[in-house]
């Protein structure tokens, strides 16, 4: 039987005590989000992760990940600007962690989000957002599985560091 090798990545990164912010169904106009950004850079709050993609409707959503600490005010500001941009809908989910496996040369390695979604699966975790740049993967998941998370990404593959750990006040 052939052992396949496992895929050498930089390390895996890993910033618990986070939210998960999804501003929904957004209208498509130029300015919804420099108003949605800019409020948020405004009051101070720093947008770790970000996804925007467009549904069936061809309108907006947007998923932000931020300090659990700035949920309240952010919930605070999103209101504020929901009718500017036309939002239908809000939502949150606290306790959230971003996990993310990065290079070197993850643009070369096209097995490496199968690889890592498969391990996360494999132990019952399923992401709640997933970006990708040219050098990581990153994904949401609740808090309570990011030990598990970890653990499984780092037995699936070659990780030659340790995990880089974001405070959870940063």
């Amino acid at each position: 039987m052939h052992v396949m090798e496992k895929v050498r990545i930089g390390g895996i990164m890993e910033s618990d005590g986070r939210a998960l912010l999804r501003i929904m169904s957004v209208p498509h106009h130029a300015g919804a989000a420099a108003t949605l950004l800019g409020a948020m850079g405004q009051a101070g709050i720093n947008i770790e992760f970000l996804v925007q993609s467009n549904d069936l409707d061809d309108t907006a959503n947007y998923s932000l990940v931020i300090a659990q600490k700035d949920l309240e005010h952010a919930l605070t500001v999103l209101e504020t600007i929901k009718p500017d941009i036309e939002a239908k809908g809000l939502s949150y989910i606290p306790d959230v962690a971003v996990i993310s496996i990065f290079g070197p040369h993850l643009r070369e390695k096209p097995r490496v989000p199968g690889l890592m979604f498969s391990a996360l699966s494999s132990v019952g975790v399923s992401a709640l957002a997933i970006a990708t740049s040219i050098s990581s993967v990153s994904c949401v998941v609740e808090g309570i599985y990011l030990t598990t998370s970890v653990q499984a990404l780092s037995e699936t593959f070659d990780v030659p560091f340790q995990v880089k750990k974001r405070p959870k006040d940063y």
